[in-house]
């Protein structure tokens, strides 16, 4: 055989070779988002996506941040990455860290300062505010992904069913992400609450999942609504969105702050550090409690979630007056130690006089009166050379 004729066939083969693992790949990732299904959510349409368009905070159909992030990615950021990943720290803990267990009738008796805060685990907390009850990015998924066989696994069980949860005057919600918005979770609470406070297009997800329309209010930042004598008010926050796997950015994300008669709470949501946080406490603070994201942190996306000496500062900012960190404890979401987050919280607030508290999951008490910092959490050795 020529050597022609030799390589004409190889061509051929390399061809049919290429096609048939494009065909697979393409057979597999259409399997996948079959099995999403309606965890994916909606597009936003008609008079949500004309309001979209006229936000300053949209552009060319996507949002923007407030204060730009660098974007770049390319190989040497990904190497970097994968080093920290390969960094052999202890991301998961050999057990389940202990929660407090809760039932309905943990809710019967008010709270004597008319504040209380309940932390489910994560980002997900339940506050009861001047005769309110608030919930903030209600996740009760066993796993922080589209797919219920794969992603992110809670490293604890959650401390209380959906159906025992009081009577919801508002669910509140940061972003689309799947460790901040659960599609079940809100099908579920859709009884239970009067209304879902969103950002700006996430309505869409809401209605695909057959939320009644009366019960979604979407915020633009700095936009308000009331909760009978409450005020909630979208934030900036420093972030991105989607909920494909790939940061399309077609919703907006925010940070909230709630002002009561008698108290007042920020909730960060996820977020990068900016100056635009100083403005939120001038219109809302100070603060009776703020509840700021400390987890999920790395050199490789400084500029979308702070770390715990961050959020301190952020802490400062709005003019927080107690501080409870979230966004740690509960999934597996970056390469740093599963317990760092909190360890590097107890050393900032102590080099800056900040108070802190750091219940357990499901663990209730009451800003007026917090308990004392106590590590509830494993020795876990983590890099104390950057607090």
């Amino acid at each position: 055989m020529g050597k022609g004729k030799s390589k004409k066939k190889w061509k051929r083969r390399l061809l049919t070779v290429s096609l048939v693992v494009a065909g697979s790949l393409l057979f597999v990732a259409a399997g996948l988002f079959l099995a999403a299904g309606k965890q994916l959510g909606g597009s936003a349409s008609g008079e949500r996506f004309e309001r979209m368009q006229a936000s300053p905070n949209f552009r060319a159909g996507k949002a923007r941040n407030p204060v730009p992030t660098d974007n770049s990615w390319g190989l040497a950021m990904m190497w970097e990455t994968i080093k920290d990943y390969r960094g052999g720290h202890k991301t998961e803990p050999d057990e389940p860290p202990p929660i407090v267990r809760l039932t309905t009738e943990a809710f019967a008796e008010k709270p004597t300062s008319g504040l209380r805060v309940t932390w489910l685990g994560h980002s997900s907390v339940l506050v009861e505010i001047d005769e309110k009850v608030i919930l903030f990015d209600p996740v009760f998924a066993e796993r922080a992904s589209m797919f219920s066989f794969m992603g992110p696994k809670r490293f604890h069980p959650t401390p209380i069913s959906i159906d025992a949860l009081p009577v919801l005057d508002a669910v509140v919600i940061s972003h689309d992400h799947y460790d901040h918005l659960d599609y079940e979770a809100v099908v579920q609470l859709a009884p239970k609450t009067t209304a879902f406070y969103v950002p700006l297009g996430i309505g869409a997800h809401l209605e695909e999942w057959e939320i009644p329309a009366e019960k979604i209010v979407e915020l633009d930042w700095w936009e308000e609504a009331e909760v009978g004598e409450i005020k909630l008010a979208a934030c900036p926050a420093r972030h991105f969105s989607g909920r494909s796997g790939f940061n399309d950015n077609k919703t907006l994300w925010a940070s909230w702050a709630v002002a009561g008669p008698e108290h007042r709470l920020f909730f960060s949501g996820d977020t990068g550090l900016m100056d635009l946080f100083e403005r939120v406490g001038e219109l809302y603070g100070p603060f009776d409690v703020t509840f700021i994201k400390v987890g999920a942190y790395g050199r490789t996306w400084p500029d979308v979630h702070i770390d715990p000496k961050e959020a301190i500062v952020v802490n400062e900012m709005v003019r927080g007056q107690l501080m409870m960190p979230t966004h740690w404890g509960t999934f597996n979401l970056s390469y740093h130690g599963w317990t760092e987050p909190a360890e590097r919280v107890i050393v900032a607030a102590e080099r800056t006089d900040t108070r802190v508290v750091i219940p357990k999951v499901g663990q209730m008490f009451e800003p007026a009166n917090p308990p004392a910092v106590e590590r509830w959490w494993p020795e876990v050795p983590w890099r104390k050379a950057s607090p």
